[in-house]
């Protein structure tokens, strides 16, 4: 084991800066393009996040030329609510720019090892000490060049242990990140097939031109009607029906939690916006609030959270036990042979989004969708019992499930990543011990 010395970051950085908001402001962002501008949503502790990404045009972007972000870089939330959170880049949305939240903190790779400094940062001292210096005396959260030029790190001397422990931590992060793109496939193969049978209605349109359904047994095939119907929606497969929603799903069905009892507590915060599964909810007292059981889903009702896809697919609880939340969730609950991902994909669905956000009503910034509202949106669906829905499920259930199962390993993984980080970053967990340790459960 090296020597322990300690580091004056501005000693041991080739740059330390925020960047700056393009000329035009908001108004030039895209939601595609060469050159992405990465905000304070797009910086946690835990890595870095796509939601919410913005692009701007080559002319924009160099108008931001000395803020440019290398592979490598440690970026910094430096103002507001976010501030202290830290991560590396994600080298896939390179090249990139950064506004006027972020900083980006440039280690010289000989002095310093950056994700050595990636993990230093998000170690819970260093988060103390950040939001100390943040919050004192000011009147909104700012970290300055300054501050964070005088930051002192302790940490190995040898550049080589340095790379160990980060090594160590980012191969579970490494997981993680592994098990998210996974359950993104996974999902989006259940989408796939979703839009395929319930939206285009292809293996009905497949029949009714003479060609066989792609990718679907005789058997299966056969459970769909072979030719068209003209309804107020346009042409629906022969047989099927328009039916409110109200029809298809309960909207909030009644579940039993008395006030005071502990039980699951998954706050707004929390909701994904990707993805089925929260990554952590906690045990709180029943007070007021939505109930949910599992197999339910959730979703926000008031913006933005409504706008930003927070949706959820309950599959967290113990048998028989009723969880809770925000009163600003709507629940949706499948009747008959539907299964509970039916209803996911449906919120997740670009239509029903926009049926939602068109009728919220209220104040600005406080608008929400009334429940009873939804009884005015229609699903062209067969009979809630039809044999179609239980094919349906045997498809993607399985699909769900393993999504499930990796969420379940992430949150292992994460857990251990949180204790071994302050006892690697602090020397106190030599390296083999953490090897060893790490290896029982990869």
């Amino acid at each position: 084991m090296s020597e322990w010395t300690t580091y004056r970051l501005g000693d041991v950085c080739s740059k330390i800066g925020s960047g700056a908001t393009p000329r035009g402001g908001s108004g030039v962002y895209l939601e595609q393009g060469e050159y992405a501008l990465i905000r304070s949503q797009n910086i946690y502790n835990e890595g870095f996040h796509h939601d919410g990404l913005a692009y701007l045009t080559q002319k924009h972007a160099d108008e931001l030329s000395n803020v440019e972000v290398q592979s490598g870089d440690v970026l910094l939330n430096i103002t507001g609510d976010s501030v202290a959170r830290s991560c590396q880049v994600d080298t896939d949305i390179l090249p990139a720019r950064v506004n006027q939240h972020v900083a980006i903190i440039r280690p010289d790779p000989k002095k310093l090892a950056p994700r050595f400094l990636r993990y230093y940062l998000v170690s819970p001292a260093m988060q103390s000490h950040m939001l100390s210096l943040a919050g004192a005396g000011a009147t909104r959260n700012a970290l300055t060049k300054g501050m964070i030029e005088a930051f002192e790190l302790v940490g190995p001397s040898d550049l080589g242990e340095q790379q160990a422990i980060a090594c160590i931590l980012g191969a579970l992060d490494d997981k993680i990140e592994l098990n998210r793109r996974r359950n993104r496939t996974l999902e989006a193969m259940a989408r796939a097939i979703f839009q395929s049978w319930f939206v285009d209605f292809d293996p009905v349109r497949a029949k009714a031109e003479g060609r066989k359904p792609a990718g679907l047994s005789k058997e299966l095939a056969a459970l769909f009607p072979k030719e068209f119907e003209e309804s107020d929606l346009g042409d629906i497969p022969k047989g099927w029906r328009e039916r409110p929603l109200p029809e298809v799903f309960d909207v909030n069905p009644t579940r039993s939690l008395s006030k005071g009892t502990l039980a699951p507590y998954l706050d707004m915060a929390n909701m994904p916006t990707q993805g089925p599964s929260p990554d952590t909810w906690v045990t709180r007292e029943m007070g007021s609030g939505t109930k949910f059981i599992n197999g339910d889903t959730l979703v926000a009702r008031i913006t933005p959270c409504l706008e930003n896809g927070k949706t959820a697919l309950v599959d967290f609880l113990p048998d028989g036990q009723v969880g809770w939340g925000s009163t600003e969730y709507i629940v949706l609950r499948p009747k008959g042979t539907i299964p509970p991902a039916f209803a996911y994909l449906l919120a997740r669905g670009e239509s029903f989004r926009t049926f939602a956000i068109q009728q919220m009503t209220g104040s600005s910034g406080r608008q929400r969708v009334p429940a009873d509202s939804l009884s005015k949106y229609e699903i062209v669906a067969p009979e809630v019992e039809s044999p179609i829905f239980q094919r349906f499920e045997r498809i993607v259930s399985p699909m769900f499930a393993q999504i499930t199962a990796s969420v379940t390993q992430s949150r292992t993984l994460a857990a251990l990543r949180d204790a071994l980080l302050p006892k690697l970053i602090s020397g106190e967990l030599r390296v083999p011990d953490a090897e060893r340790i790490v290896g029982r459960v990869m």
